[in-house]
């Protein structure tokens, strides 16, 4: 029972901050830069995901089925700006490329 109040509690507690953050966001306005720097956080934060596990640390060797992804995936992100190819386009190629290797 003690679990069940917990994780009651939890969930009402990010409810509640979430909630308010919505409810209130149509009150402040942020500065023109502000959210044109907000653009560039989406593809930041996917790089900091994607670049360690793609690239090999000190002294390990190519992860090449996770390179050839990537670079495919890069490929068809600036030849289409579209989320959905390139998300197919890079697991499929990185899934060929690891059963053939």
């Amino acid at each position: 029972m003690k679990t069940y109040l917990v994780i009651g509690g939890m969930a009402l507690i990010t409810f509640l901050i979430r909630y308010t953050m919505f409810a209130v966001a149509d009150r402040f306005s942020f500065p023109r830069w502000f959210e044109e720097a907000l653009r560039f956080v989406p593809p930041a934060v996917l790089t900091a995901i994607i670049v360690p596990s793609v690239l090999p640390a000190g002294g390990e060797t190519l992860p090449v089925p996770q390179l050839a992804g990537a670079l495919a995936a890069l490929l068809v992100g600036i030849r289409t700006r579209s989320l959905l190819p390139v998300i197919l386009t890079g697991m499929t190629v990185f899934w060929l490329v690891r059963w053939f290797w």
